[in-house]
């Protein structure tokens, strides 16, 4: 897509976007699902949590059925909230020709693997004596 939107003649607006829209709570249970953990969602609103119903695997070794993993924390709201967020990608399908190669989901699962590749290597050089810091991105 980026390549595409640097060989226009002049420049424009492009949307990189799925055109489909997903709750920050599927994402997490997206995310979860990868590691192998299922999650129950308890409450409403501000005070929706969301705990481990099973673990499957080796993927999640510190988590057991019970635990809270998730609490809502207005903090981290965005200080202009929008009810909805959904880009739409039709100038780009339209003008580029370009359409998604990966679904939401999809892209969850690559990030999943990514950071639980960052993870493992932390554990095996901190059990071998290296104190690195994980990245806080």
């Amino acid at each position: 897509m980026q390549w595409l939107m640097l060989q226009q003649d002049a420049p424009q607006d492009f949307v990189i976007a799925t055109g489909e829209q997903y709750s920050v709570r599927e994402f997490v249970r997206w995310s979860a699902a990868e590691l192998g953990v299922q999650l129950a969602f308890q409450g409403t609103g501000l005070e929706e949590i969301a705990r481990v119903e099973s673990v499957e695997g080796e993927n999640a070794p510190a988590l057991t059925p019970g635990d809270v993993i998730l609490r809502i924390d207005p903090r981290y709201f965005r200080p202009a909230e929008v009810e909805t967020l959904l880009g739409d990608p039709t100038r780009a399908r339209e003008q580029l020709g370009w359409t998604p190669r990966l679904t939401a989901q999809e892209m969850c699962a690559e990030m999943v693997a990514a950071d639980l590749d960052t993870a493992r290597r932390h554990a095996l050089l901190k059990s071998n004596g290296f104190d690195v810091p994980l990245p806080q991105e």
